[in-house]
């Protein structure tokens, strides 16, 4: 009678002389697994692939074809299927047995939370449609401050810096402008490369003058504000304007060059600076040495002799005649 596959785990294990726990300890394997194996006995075991890997585990540790053995199983499996000695393993979720009775419960408690997160949704939505469409016009004097400008806008005041001393970036965006600048009385003439600012400083005053086609390719900065140019004037072929230490306020929070500001040398009178000096030597030069016109130089005519009778002399008395009545 051939042996069955515990008796021959059984028999090849006590032939080498192994305890069933020294087994166990190899394996990985419950000593109540290895013990119900030898004796064909597989409820205890889990079942299914479990029960095979037990088996091919225990005969590959003591000597066996593990083959043969997976096929001793099989056999033992097919032969007891039908009287259902043999527990398949099915994996199962640990669950509370309370709540198998009925979903009932657990679908009312996520109807209630999903009504009440959606009457929040809605609050929420109704309270921002509720909401005015455009915020109150109410200013709040003592902590802003509003400056109408001339362009009519509103903007907030800006503290106008103490113009002590008068500081004018010119930048010539596109090309080289001749620039004549008068700084305190000083007047100076030269080019102004694109793009590189001429700084210019003064105490009193400062003049500036430059062709009336540079007026779209200028930009200025007084005191580290940028300043709108004047626009090109009406007539006359430059653009001058003055800044000086009373207006330079003014202008600095207009933010332009104001058209009264900006002059036309061509057709005002009065000469530019350089010119004015030029007028004032040539005068004085002039009244240094008198100039004699033909009007200033006139032949004083000298008065005639009076003609004078001649005095008559008296007639010596001839001898022998009567003397002669005098007249």
């Amino acid at each position: 009678m051939s042996l069955t596959l515990g008796e021959k785990l059984r028999q090849a294990r006590e032939e080498r002389g192994i305890s069933i726990s020294e087994v166990a300890e190899q394996t990985r394997i419950s000593s109540l697994y290895l013990e119900s194996i030898e004796k064909d006995d597989y409820k205890p075991l889990p079942g299914g692939i479990f029960n095979k890997g037990f088996v091919k585990s225990y005969a590959k540790f003591i000597g066996i074809d593990e083959h043969e053995a997976l096929q001793d199983y099989s056999k033992i499996v097919m032969q007891t299927e039908g009287e259902g000695e043999l527990r398949k393993y099915k994996p199962e979720v640990l669950t509370d047995d309370r709540s198998n009775g009925s979903m009932i419960p657990t679908i009312i408690f996520a109807g209630i939370i999903l009504a009440l997160m959606t009457g929040g949704i809605l609050f929420v939505v109704n309270y921002i449609q509720n909401q005015p469409a455009t915020p109150s016009n109410t200013v709040n004097t003592a902590n802003t401050s509003v400056n109408v400008n001339q362009a009519g806008s509103n903007t907030p005041a800006e503290t106008v810096p103490q113009f002590d001393t008068l500081r004018i970036e010119f930048t010539a965006t596109q090309e080289a402008i001749a620039l004549t600048t008068n700084v305190d009385g000083l007047a100076v003439s030269d080019n102004v490369a694109p793009g590189t600012p001429k700084v210019i400083n003064a105490n009193k005053s400062i003049r500036l003058s430059y062709y009336r086609g540079f007026a779209d390719m200028v930009e200025l900065s007084l005191n580290g504000k940028a300043i709108k140019p004047p626009p090109a004037p009406a007539r006359g072929n430059s653009i001058t304007f003055e800044i000086t230490k009373e207006n330079a306020a003014e202008i600095w929070k207009r933010g332009q060059i104001a058209e009264e500001t900006a002059t036309d040398t061509s057709s005002s009178a009065a000469p530019t600076p350089d010119v004015a000096a030029t007028v004032t030597a040539t005068t004085t030069a002039a009244a240094a040495t008198p100039v004699v016109t033909p009007t200033s130089v006139r032949a004083t005519p000298t008065p005639a002799p009076k003609p004078t009778a001649p005095k008559p002399t008296p007639a010596k008395p001839t001898p022998g005649a009567s003397p002669a009545a005098t007249p």
